[in-house]
């Protein structure tokens, strides 16, 4: 076992590495890492099947610390079923055993591969980058509790942001492999908790709901998940987020990245503001949107005959593909938080049928699947809504209670349960397209 004075050099190196952080430096250039280079067709090998290795130090805005990471090539699926390649970074804890490992999603919320967490961990430094760096914050306290932590780039190589299934399957398909690479150590049998909030939320969430049926031996092993500022149904947001003078830049984000992974063309829709606009953050991170558009309305994205997104069938389409509501239920224990103030963010939105949320997600649908759950028959489902707390002050809440549930399950105790004690949420319904 690691002594204490270890586990705080370790700390101290992690936490001062973010205070001496460099300035953003551009794009790194391309790696072969990520490439799949391989004789055989990507089709032939199984999901979660181990493509390539590399084992690298931990990397901190660039800054190397004590921290061994293994980053993983393997199969996935991408959101139409085709086979993909995608990179996992496996952080061995320094006083841990094989037996347990947390599955870490990064709020990353980028359109620039550049951005994700494995490009981070491996010493690339972008602007869109130092939001996983800054998440190794919340990493270090399960390290130091004795849990392994997989980081998965959630998104995939194309970076398709708010794209929720494939978001599950790279989760999922990460968890594969890491068992599968004899170099991380973990097993068939090590167990795994799910976390993540935000963007992070999106793949804990979507990884739970498809675990049982697309991953059953990882789902075997899943002792739960906990998620907080959680999207559910994308079409609500995009209602609850217009003209606000911050948040309304996620707008053209998820329209990117959802029509990227569902390969939708956006052109013939979209206004001649909309179409600068959709170019603009076509390799945005959301460091770069967030208060890029104050007032920005799917109105002024798209042509005037297009006013009403239900008319524009690909949209309906994919916006429905993406409800987390039309999804199945997860059959572990679930913690799911979620804030309710947004005016401290700027969003004052309050549309009907969708009401308030913390600034960019929409407390109702919250509500609504936690309810759902529990309706399903999943009884061990725990929410908490932060009526005083918006996006940024629930992540901060949730964090630590998140750990804390988590190694309530990993230690066997009961779950929690809100169930029948939960306020009514929106309807998860499909949207319904209009000619």
């Amino acid at each position: 076992m690691i002594k204490p004075a270890r586990l705080l050099a370790v700390a101290a190196a992690l936490t001062l590495t973010v205070a001496a952080a460099p300035a953003a430096s551009a794009a790194p250039a391309a790696d072969s890492f990520y490439t799949y280079s391989g004789s055989e067709p990507l089709s032939s090998y199984a999901p979660g099947a181990v493509l390539k290795t590399r084992t690298l130090s931990y990397h901190i805005v660039g800054i190397p610390t004590p921290l061994t990471a293994i980053q993983l090539l393997y199969r996935t699926t991408d959101a139409r079923g085709n086979p993909a390649a995608n990179v996992t970074s496996v952080v061995r804890s320094p006083n841990g055993d094989t037996k347990k490992a947390i599955s870490y999603q990064s709020a990353y919320d980028s359109l620039n591969p550049a951005d994700s967490p494995s490009r981070a961990i491996a010493g690339d430094v972008t602007l869109g980058g130092l939001l996983p760096n800054g998440e190794s914050l919340l990493v270090t306290p399960a390290l130091l509790l004795g849990y392994n932590i997989l980081i998965p780039d959630t998104e995939g190589q194309s970076a398709n942001f708010a794209a929720g299934p494939e978001y599950g399957t790279n989760t999922l398909d990460s968890i594969r492999a890491a068992t599968k690479a004899a170099e991380t150590g973990l097993t068939d049998s090590t167990k795994f908790g799910l976390i993540g909030y935000s963007g992070g939320a999106i793949a804990t969430g979507w990884a739970a709901a498809l675990a049982p049926s697309y991953a059953p031996d990882v789902n075997k092993n899943l002792v739960g998940f906990t998620e907080g500022g959680v999207l559910v149904a994308p079409s609500h947001n995009l209602k609850y987020v217009a003209g606000s003078p911050v948040w309304s830049g996620v707008i053209p984000m998820a329209l990117v990245g959802v029509a990227r992974s569902y390969d939708i063309d956006l052109k013939p829709y979209a206004s001649a503001y909309g179409l600068k606009v959709l170019a603009e953050v076509e390799n945005a991170s959301i460091i770069n949107a967030l208060g890029r558009y104050p007032g920005l309305t799917w109105e002024k994205l798209v042509k005037p005959q297009y006013a009403n997104p239900n008319s524009v069938l690909p949209f309906v389409d994919a916006v429905n593909k993406v409800n987390i509501g039309s999804a199945p239920t997860p059959s572990v224990p679930g913690f799911i938080a979620q804030g309710n103030n947004g005016l401290l963010e700027g969003t004052f939105g309050n549309p009907p049928g969708i009401g308030t949320g913390d600034g960019v997600m929409v407390a109702g649908d919250v509500r609504a699947l936690a309810r759902q759950y529990c309706a399903d028959g999943n009884r061990a489902v725990k929410y908490e809504q932060y009526d005083l707390l918006s996006h940024v002050g629930g992540a901060a809440r949730w964090a630590p209670e998140a750990v804390l549930w988590l190694n309530d399950r990993f230690a066997g105790k009961a779950a929690p349960s809100s169930c029948g004690h939960i306020a009514a949420g929106n309807s998860l319904a499909p949207e319904v397209p209009t000619s």
